[in-house]
């Protein structure tokens, strides 16, 4: 069921995240000059916080008018955090001190499990089929999420070295410093730069380079496909649903459809129900927005529910992925050949470091928890260097 057959075998194995980078980075004598960091999602607020613990100057220059990319969560649709792009914890929970890096600092998160005996559905071909949940290793966050962590743990360090609504369109590294050109005018120069955008703002060239990268480079960059995506949340005024219900999608490469208990695990007495689409599945979603969006969902909700959707709709929320200009989809497909993710992930000229969410060792991607682990992979890289 679902995502990250990986990550559940790391898990039943009780394996967590390497942490042998991070000791090798902090014993070694820091290489001098300066680092700028493009975008200031999980990755780039990372790396700037890694490179403030090494002592080496940085800039984050961050496309929005926020950070957290797409760990965006909203505290205003209910009582309680909504994530509107990461939510789940998918590895362990020891990732927290990975990321964070200070024994002294104790990471206050709870998280609640998913009973085996949770109830589960599954449509498929018109007809529902209720049970259980069954072994399930998804960690949910009880009243904070992803974006949370990063507020409150990470961001304090780095916020007066972030600079947004500075879109970097051209990186020039063809000399002895790099230089980021941004929309306007302005130009940022450093000796070396981690690029943690979206791999869709690459292939859309909305980010170029000068001269262009190598040509396997380019070839990763142009034929990894990227899924288009969203997420919906419904408040309903009684919960009629499963705790999840699964769609059976056919070809299964082609993409994933999900409703799930947004609220499962939280204080709240809301009942708020999460719908989770990307690739092929989605489409339909991504062609609709405001009540043409809300009626889709909600004449298939009453298919499967009998009417019940209709009748207790309160309010909802979306977050169209593919529609965020600096984002511009939801994240590489989870059949991706790992071969090309690690030659996304590959340092360029000793100049030019990429971290993020696809840019990673090819073993798993798609998540905080890499994205995460791939600015540490970068910073080493570039201290290195």
């Amino acid at each position: 069921m679902m995502r990250r057959t990986f990550l559940k075998m790391c898990t039943a194995l009780g394996l967590t995240v390497p942490t042998g980078i991070l000791k090798a980075a902090s014993e070694r004598e820091h290489a001098p000059g300066s680092v700028l960091v493009i975008g200031a999602g999980a990755a780039g607020l990372l790396s700037g916080y890694v490179l403030h613990q090494l002592g080496i100057d940085y800039q984050i220059l961050e496309a929005s008018s926020a950070h957290g990319g797409r760990m965006k969560r909203t505290n205003a649709f209910t009582d309680f955090p909504i994530s509107l792009g990461a939510e789940w914890l998918t590895t362990s929970p020891a990732i927290f001190e990975t990321i964070v890096r200070d024994p002294a600092v104790q990471v206050d998160v709870e998280l609640v499990s998913y009973d085996p005996k949770a109830s589960y559905g599954l449509w498929q071909d018109g007809m529902l089929t209720l049970g259980e949940l069954g072994a399930f290793d998804y960690l949910v966050f009880k009243d904070s999420s992803w974006f949370d962590v990063f507020d409150r743990y990470i961001v304090p360090t780095v916020a007066p070295r972030i600079r947004y609504d500075s879109v970097v369109e051209t990186i020039t590294y063809g000399g002895d410093e790099v230089v980021a050109q941004v929309r306007g005018g302005q130009r940022y120069t450093a000796d070396r730069v981690v690029v943690t955008v979206p791999l869709a703002v690459l292939q859309a060239r909305d980010l170029t380079f000068s001269p262009a990268l190598p040509r396997a480079k380019q070839r990763a960059i142009e034929s990894a496909k990227v899924w288009g995506g969203l997420k919906v949340f419904i408040e309903f005024t009684e919960a009629f649903y499963p705790t999840f219900l699964e769609f059976d999608i056919q070809p299964t490469e082609s993409g994933q459809k999900l409703y799930y208990d947004a609220a499962y695990g939280t204080s709240t007495r809301a009942h708020v129900l999460g719908f989770f689409a990307v690739g092929a599945p989605a489409d339909p979603y991504l062609a609709r927005t405001g009540d043409a969006l809300r009626e889709y969902i909600l004449a298939e909700l009453d298919e499967v529910f009998s009417g019940q959707a209709s009748r207790s709709y309160v309010q909802h929320v979306a977050q169209n992925w593919s529609r965020e200009p600096y984002i511009k989809g939801a994240y590489v497909h989870d059949g991706e050949d790992g071969r090309r993710i690690r030659t996304l992930s590959e340092p360029v000229a000793n100049k030019i470091y990429f971290a993020g969410d696809a840019y990673t060792s090819g073993q798993d991607w798609g998540a905080v928890h890499t994205a995460a682990q791939s600015a540490l992979t970068a910073v080493d890289a570039l201290v290195d260097a």
